[in-house]
């Protein structure tokens, strides 16, 4: 980065920035700055000279200009609810916070086309919400929604549970408007299905962690509301594998069931969502767990769900004849159909309690990681004897996405054992997990970015030609390195 002493002096930039946004949406107050300059787990730490809060595009355009003149990095901030560190300023470089929170207005739905355009600092429950109110499905939805800003979901290409149907954020994304390094405004996209006209540069921006560009706008793609739902819940019987705590097996069996889905209902799968034993049962433990809807078990369970936008009811018999027909196959040895909302809440509940568990079982090791779902099986085999290779004992808290090939291989300290056991062996057990996943044709980070955590690990297991390529455009785009540096590439 430039020396900020370059053109103005930093108080000079907070007053600048001061009469261009408003004194009040110019933080430089220490204790309203502290939640801002640490990341969700704690991981990461930064300084910021300030934290600013623009009303439109143009705000932001004239924020970015000021920072660049004063080289002084601009670190874009939604709701803080990343795992990587992406949206963390470093302690060494002179930075200002850039958020959005008050660019969250519904600018546009259009019914008929099915598109909503909104500002990014709107939540992503916010957008659903405002989709849901017009009678339209907007379907990105993970653990954060409530938090996550549409912007820093787009800027990491958020996934969650609803990706094998409707693609992850970028698959959503029609339109963007952003502002560039040198305060340059660029509209990308017009909200069109179709437009072949030159590259779709909107896609640079969308998983580019801010390190490209500031997303202000961005016009995203609607889907027909459900009229019916069906969700159950199932016990694999197939975990008798080289790696039982891991539920390969299972995994095996949930991936059987759930092709017998997808050919049974027409693409009508939404979500299939899949728990190891061991995630089953720090799932359940009580006090502050789940219920089981099974009482206690060691096999792995899948968690399927159905929409539809017609009315009716043959989603459920449908789902209960698959169900059937793999519980006589022995592929599950028992299952549960929701006869209603709460009763699938209940069940959904399992499947979201794991992340609390961890915290209550002294913290864990946390990896995002995708093989064709084919490979999955063999992947969990293969990183069990990987990470009980470095750390014997070590427990393996599996779950995640099977149906899109993504799990969350996750691991705890062995039983009974500080967790600085696990942390102190952290370098060697990644090490472990992404040669499996890399072995596999795999992707170490499937959901969660790469921000500052896997910056080091992207330089090293890339493609050369990919890497040289990021690194052009990052530099064609941001020359002086303005924007969100020490992230990415």
């Amino acid at each position: 980065m430039p020396s900020a002493d370059r053109t103005v002096g930093r108080r000079d930039l907070i007053s600048d920035l001061a009469a261009a946004v408003g004194a009040r949406h110019t933080q430089t107050d220490e204790d309203i700055l502290a939640p801002l300059l640490v990341d969700e787990r704690r991981r990461y730490h930064g300084d910021a000279l300030a934290a600013v809060s623009p009303a439109d595009t143009a705000e932001v355009a004239t924020v970015m200009r000021l920072c660049a003149a004063a080289g002084v990095a601009v670190v874009p901030q939604g709701g803080n609810t990343g795992l990587c560190g992406g949206a963390t300023p470093q302690r060494e470089v002179p930075s200002v916070i850039l958020s959005l929170r008050r660019m969250r207005e519904v600018r546009h739905i259009d019914r008929l086309g099915r598109t909503i355009t909104v500002g990014a600092g709107a939540t992503v429950e916010e957008v659903a919400g405002a989709a849901a109110a017009a009678g339209l499905l907007f379907p990105l939805s993970f653990g954060a929604e409530g938090t996550a800003q549409i912007g820093g979901a787009l800027s990491t290409n958020a996934g969650g549970t609803s990706v094998l149907r409707y693609g992850s954020a970028r698959a959503l994304t029609l339109g963007l408007e952003v502002v560039l390094a040198d305060g340059t405004v660029a509209r990308l996209g017009r909200g069109l299905r179709k437009d072949n006209t030159g590259y779709d540069l909107k896609h640079l921006f969308v998983g580019s962690e801010g390190t490209l560009g500031v997303i202000c706008e961005a016009t995203l793609a609607l889907h027909p509301l459900p009229r019916q739902r069906a969700t159950a819940m199932a016990a694999l019987s197939a975990d008798a594998a080289p790696a039982p705590a891991t539920g390969a097996g299972g995994a095996s069996a949930g991936l059987e069931v759930l092709g017998r889905l997808l050919d049974a209902s027409d693409g009508r799968v939404s979500a299939c969502e899949w728990l190891s034993p061991t995630t089953r049962l720090l799932a359940c433990a009580q006090p502050g767990g789940a219920r089981d809807p099974f009482g206690p078990g060691t096999e792995s369970l899948l968690l399927v769900e159905l929409t539809s936008g017609r009315a009716g009811d043959d989603l459920r018999r449908l789902l209960e004849e698959v169900l059937a027909g793999a519980l006589a196959d022995g592929l599950i040895c028992d299952a549960t159909v929701a006869d209603g909302t709460a009763a699938a809440e209940r069940l959904w509940r399992v499947r979201e309690a794991p992340p609390e568990a961890e915290k209550r079982s002294g913290g864990s090791v946390k990896y995002d990681i995708a093989v064709v779902p084919d490979r999955m099986p063999v992947f969990l085999e293969r990183a069990a004897v990987a990470v009980g290779t470095v750390l014997p004992g070590v427990r393996i808290n599996a779950f995640g996405h099977l149906g899109d090939g993504n799990i969350h291989f996750n691991l705890l300290a062995p039983s009974g054992t500080p967790p600085d056991a696990l942390f102190d062996r952290e370098e060697r057990l990644t090490e472990a997990v992404f040669d499996v996943a890399e072995s596999l044709g795999g992707s170490f980070s499937a959901e969660h970015g790469i921000g500052q955590r896997w910056r080091h690990e992207l330089a090293r297991r890339k493609q050369p030609a990919e890497l040289d390529l990021m690194r052009r455009i990052k530099a064609a785009l941001d020359p002086h390195g303005v924007l969100n540096p020490g992230k990415v590439v």
